[in-house]
């Protein structure tokens, strides 16, 4: 009982670099003394990281949720036109239009670290419909057009036939906003938190829907009627929500990284403009800064209702990890200065 209550007491005061130290001493103790029996030493090694992991800020917390797929792409700026890929398209790197190739990656983002799980080089049209082109570099016959959301899922789908288990997938706007893209993660079973623009429109609360009527002509009718309703657009939910919470993330190098945060469950809407039946319920979780005069960030999150704010949060913000990923690729391992021009190079 004492010693609780000494921890207690900790933790509700500031506390000094003196008992700082004699809580982390004592802290390695019980440790050592809970994990001794457990034998090698790198099972002591994780076990202590785990122990300290639960102890972080936040809610309760697993192995699970501390692992994620994240997708994205980046730029190499070329000067010419003659390496595959290149043409004039916009690039994250270069923030803007430009002379470039560009790359869909897949990256494992853990407790741990980051690694790169695969790439797939982005052939613009332009490419595939130049056979000229396609001989010069070497671009076998059956390589088609693909979007960068559907690179994505080749590299997803690769992935998963190596046996790795499922994870979280998170990718920007440039994979959110893409219809096909989360239809096809939702087909997989795959949980999501992925970026959308402000103008995506979304159901708050369930519309009315009636199903056309069958006239008895021709074939029954196969679309779903919303009266004329007009489902509002994200940024018209922010600007009306109340209720936003101040959350922190992450322990940056200037200290932790924090803002203010909102989640509504919502139906995303484009049943509405497909004529399909309205879609399952997902989190919308809006990021808007205190000194900004508007939201600046939105996510769709097909993630459990029992998430709370702060690890819906947490969850989307795992993404950062892969700047640091490519910044050591290209800096450090040289991604950025090949030369080669040939498919196969």
């Amino acid at each position: 009982m004492y010693r609780r209550q000494r921890w207690q007491s900790y933790s509700v005061a500031t506390m000094t670099d003196h008992q700082l130290h004699r809580c982390r001493a004592r802290l390695e103790q019980f440790l050592a003394d809970l994990l001794e029996p457990v034998g090698r030493s790198e099972r002591r090694h994780w076990g202590a990281v785990y122990v300290r992991g639960l102890l972080l800020d936040g809610e309760r917390k697993s192995i699970e949720p501390m692992a994620a797929w994240v997708l994205d792409d980046t730029g190499f700026p070329k000067q010419g036109a003659h390496s595959v890929g290149v043409a004039r398209q916009y690039s994250g790197t270069l923030g803007k239009r430009g002379n470039c190739q560009i790359a869909v990656s897949l990256h494992h983002v853990g407790a741990t670290g980051t690694t790169v799980l695969g790439w797939r080089l982005y052939l613009p049209e332009s490419w595939i419909a130049d056979a000229a082109r396609r001989k010069d570099a070497g671009i076998p016959e059956d390589v088609t057009f693909k979007t960068k959301p559907e690179l994505a899922m080749e590299l997803i789908d690769h992935a998963r036939a190596w046996g790795l288990a499922d994870r979280i997938v998170l990718a920007d706007g440039g994979y959110g906003e893409v219809t096909e893209f989360r239809e096809a993660l939702e087909a997989r079973q795959l949980p999501y938190a992925v970026g959308i623009g402000p103008q995506v429109g979304v159901w708050p609360t369930p519309p009315t829907i009636t199903q056309r009527p069958y006239s008895g002509r021709g074939r029954p009718a196969t679309r779903w009627g919303y009266d004329s309703q007009r489902p509002p657009s994200v940024r018209d939910i922010a600007l009306k929500a109340r209720g936003w919470k101040t959350i922190r993330w992450r322990e940056g190098t200037r200290g932790w990284l924090t803002s203010r945060f909102l989640s509504v469950r919502v139906r995303p809407s484009h049943g509405y403009h497909e004529g399909a039946p309205p879609h399952k319920e997902v989190w919308l979780l809006i990021e808007w800064p205190a000194e900004e005069p508007e939201p600046t960030k939105y996510f769709l999150c097909d993630l459990p209702p029992t998430y709370t704010l702060r690890r819906l949060v947490r969850v989307t913000k795992c993404r950062w990890a892969i700047e640091q990923d490519y910044h050591q690729l290209k800096e450090e391992l040289g991604l950025d200065h090949y030369e080669g021009r040939t498919w196969a190079g």
